[in-house]
């Protein structure tokens, strides 16, 4: 199951229910805002105990289509690294 917006946003209404709708929206959307903000610099951004976003670069290559076998020049990009905290993994493969 992934995890939505509306679904991040329905569980926070129903765990703080004195907050408004509305505000939990925004506080969402300053987080996430500020997340790609910081990786579009190229910063990294460190949530403790969750994990680190960073970015790479891929470098500008020549590739293949598969279909037609032609070559095409593949441009340089930025792609996001994600690396999960210790705590995550241990939690994630039930160890203590």
């Amino acid at each position: 199951m992934a995890i939505v917006k509306s679904k991040l946003l329905k569980q926070l209404s129903d765990n703080y229910p004195n907050f408004l709708k509305k505000d939990l929206d925004k506080f969402i959307n300053i987080i996430l805002g500020e997340i790609k903000r910081a990786l579009k610099k190229g910063e990294r951004v460190e949530l403790r105990g969750f994990g680190v976003f960073s970015t790479n670069i891929q470098k500008a290559r020549i590739s293949r289509n598969p279909k037609t076998g032609e070559k095409v020049n593949t441009p340089e990009k930025k792609t996001i690294h994600f690396k999960m905290s210790k705590d995550l993994f241990k939690k994630l493969n039930n160890e203590k």
